[in-house]
């Protein structure tokens, strides 16, 4: 039994009352990330240091008792401030963090303020929080009604396999929802249900899945396109929105409308995710997957939007923590590892492959498949002989020396002695 952390997240169905209680949490919520940034700048421009979490805490409970302007903060819970404020204590980390190089991603710049109808609706609450039936509890907002059951989490919390650490509520294309942050209690199996079974997943445009199984099982995932099949409505509802006058109704409602297209796209996109990613984690032991450079991708402006539509990257992260939940393992390819220009059969590595070749014919020994099972077919190759593991300690898989391999790998998964950028077997390393 192992404990871990997992997010249920349930759409409210608030009453009209309960509504404006949740607009004002997140208005709350918005005032205290500025107040406290305001308090920040002015400390960092006098001493060159800034207030934690708990310092802004303590100014911000002698302030509300003395500026009688500030008179209005008894209508939210307290916890909306507390939060805003480490919200705010980890977002300047962050961009300590991102300028001195020890954060991965983007680079982060200084945290702005909040404006209204800029910034999204959202606030994170803790203490008393509840759920049963067809509805939640949250402090000073009482029971509020969900459009689903959460029956699920409430049986867990009933027989104490689980409890709820916090619960962030949100906006999204005027719906609200609360996202619950739960420690649950998890059987951990020592093996997979379907030990030294394994496939080689190619990521692609065409299809968003397309593997190969060590049973030569062809396994293919199509993909809904959810912003290619919406994109048309997409376009009216853009064109109606920025024809609105700025500030007017008409305007807030076509803001909605275009809202409620994009909030569909992206749902439909992430089902179809977890669907895929659910099914091939719980059915094979050992994936491979490509380290593909998803940022690089999206700056070419012929692929930008079916890279997205897809998800790549989110496809990826869902198969990392979904085999290791499995006692499974995601194997990932060394990023220039030619997986589609190499000959699944002899080897031979072809100097120029362009994406309008959708069919891989070998110039060696003739062999002639589509290009995606053939890149799945290569990597499943890896499976045998090893490549870097996201389930394992991170490493960089950066190209180097000829020769030296990535030697950090997940304590007690085959094939330990084999680290880092893998190849087949009877192939040597570039």
């Amino acid at each position: 039994m192992t404990a871990a952390r997992q997010a249920y997240k349930f759409a409210l169905n608030p009453t009209p009352v309960q509504e404006h209680a949740l607009r004002s949490h997140a208005g709350a919520a918005r005032f205290a990330w500025n107040w406290g940034l305001r308090k920040v700048k002015e400390r960092y421009a006098a001493e060159r240091e800034w207030y934690g979490a708990a310092e802004l805490h303590k100014l911000w409970n002698a302030a509300k008792k003395a500026d009688p302007a500030l008179a209005w903060w008894a209508e939210n819970s307290k916890c909306v401030y507390q939060e805003a404020f480490r919200n705010l204590d980890r977002a300047l980390g962050d961009f300590v963090k991102s300028k001195k190089g020890q954060r991965k991603g983007k680079r982060l710049g200084f945290p702005k303020y909040k404006k209204k109808g800029k910034a999204r609706d959202s606030f994170r609450l803790t203490g008393r929080l509840r759920c049963s039936g067809d509805s939640v509890t949250l402090p000073r907002l009482g029971t509020v009604r969900t459009h689903e059951p959460v029956g699920k989490l409430a049986a867990k919390l009933g027989d104490g396999t689980a409890r709820i650490l916090s619960a962030t509520v949100s906006r999204t294309a005027q719906r609200w929802y609360v996202s619950f942050t739960v420690e649950v209690d998890r059987d951990a199996p020592g093996t997979h249900p379907r030990p030294g079974s394994a496939a080689g997943l190619d990521l692609g445009v065409k299809a968003l899945l397309t593997g190969i199984d060590n049973q030569g099982r062809l396994i293919e995932v199509k993909g809904p396109r959810p912003l290619r099949a919406a994109l048309r409505r997409l376009r009216r509802a853009s064109r109606a929105h920025s024809r609105r006058q700025p500030g007017s109704t008409r305007r807030r409602k076509a803001a909605g409308r275009l809202a409620r297209i994009h909030a569909r796209v992206s749902s439909v996109r992430a089902d179809a995710l977890h669907k895929a990613t659910t099914r091939l984690a719980a059915r094979y032991e050992t994936l491979v997957a490509e380290d593909l450079n998803v940022t690089g991708m999206i700056s070419n402006k012929r692929l930008a939007r079916a890279v997205a539509d897809q998800g790549f990257a989110t496809a990826r992260r869902m198969l990392a923590y979904k085999t290791k939940r499995a006692s499974g393992t995601l194997l990932v390819a060394d990023r220039w590892y030619p997986s589609s220009k190499t000959c699944s059969r002899c080897g031979s590595v072809k100097a120029k492959l362009t994406l309008s070749d959708r069919v891989y014919a070998c110039d060696v020994c003739g062999h002639a498949e589509d290009r995606d099972v053939n890149a799945a077919r290569n990597l499943l190759s890896l499976a045998a002989s090893g490549a870097e593991s996201l389930n394992a300690r991170r490493a960089a898989v950066r190209p180097g020396t000829a020769g030296h391999a990535v030697l950090k790998r997940e304590p007690g998964t085959p094939h330990g002695d084999k680290t880092g950028t893998a190849t087949p077997q009877g192939t040597a390393t570039a």
